[in-house]
């Protein structure tokens, strides 16, 4: 009963097509894994995201904001409360050499719009999987950018459901990490500072980092991306190669034999199957080089 009226006042927030009920959120991650939610919501507008929020507060609800689900893990026994998936705010637009995202949009088209206005300064997130709200949240890199180098400020929603226009500085920016997570802010958009450039170097940046991306590693299988944090003097995917693990299967889920970085989904996997190959590698790993591999994925859920 407590469960049909959360869903009954949800619906009454914001369109009931976008509200779900006991909704499994294996659909939404790239793992192809993860439990189920009580209640999903797809937001449209920063004001839905706010009044979704809001009510959970009010009502002492558990909330949770997922992006894409690329870098991420939703364990098995799925997550209490409500869960916003952001990815229908994906608007992006251009002040000048500002670009502007939601932060649902994958920052896999932000680059792909800079490269459209001419724009420079996105190439390194042209194979990023995430979406504009993880990248800044992880500050995600790749090839050597990162967000902290393009980022200049962000539009949030608190904890308890206030606007908050950030500043870079605000950020703390550290590898992988942000102030974002340490005060549980929701990303609304991000506003990218970029230079002018010569849109056929742009191109060919972009074309290079996209052929290291699809020859180095296994996207024709379901993973959750680079699993581990790059271990201060190593190379996590060196670490685990060496130690033998490439092919090494638990349950569905394999160390992949194309990068050793990566975890694939390759008969069926569950997120405990992941939990169980994660455990396996940082145990070997410490065994053999006494290194300890701390997760970039983000994981979430009950067991």
């Amino acid at each position: 009963m407590v469960e049909s009226t959360v869903y009954q006042e949800l619906s009454d927030l914001i369109n009931p097509s976008q509200v779900f009920e006991n909704a499994p959120l294996s659909k939404y991650t790239f793992t192809k894994t993860g439990g189920n939610a009580d209640f999903l919501v797809f937001p449209t507008t920063y004001e839905e995201v706010k009044k979704t929020v809001q009510y959970a507060v009010k009502k002492n609800i558990p909330y949770t904001i997922l992006g894409n689900g690329s870098n991420l893990i939703i364990k098995d026994g799925g997550i209490r409360g409500i869960v916003l998936i952001l990815t229908k705010l994906n608007q992006i637009y251009h002040e000048g050499n500002d670009i502007i995202a939601q932060s649902g949009a994958a920052i896999i088209d932000v680059s792909r719009y800079a490269l459209k206005q001419h724009l420079t300064g996105l190439e390194f997130a042209c194979g990023i999987p995430g979406s504009v709200g993880g990248a800044l949240f992880m500050n995600a890199g790749a090839y050597g950018g990162e967000v902290k180098d393009v980022l200049t400020s962000a539009l949030v929603l608190t904890s308890t459901g206030e606007l908050l226009r950030m500043e870079k500085s605000d950020f703390e920016f550290s590898y992988r990490s942000s102030a974002i997570a340490k005060h549980h802010y929701i990303v609304l958009e991000g506003t990218f500072s970029l230079q002018p450039g010569d849109v056929n170097k742009i191109k060919e940046k972009m074309d290079e980092l996209t052929y290291l991306r699809e020859s180095k590693q296994p996207l024709e299988y379901p993973s959750c991306g680079s699993v581990f944090k790059r271990p201060p003097g190593y190379f996590a995917g060196k670490l685990i190669q060496d130690s033998g693990l490439q092919g090494k299967q638990i349950g569905g889920v394999q160390v992949s034999t194309k990068h050793a970085g990566f975890m694939v989904n390759v008969d069926h996997g569950t997120a405990t199957d992941y939990m169980n190959l994660i455990k396996y590698v940082q145990r070997t790993v410490k065994e053999k080089f006494d290194v300890d591999l701390e997760t970039e994925v983000k994981i979430i859920g009950e067991d």
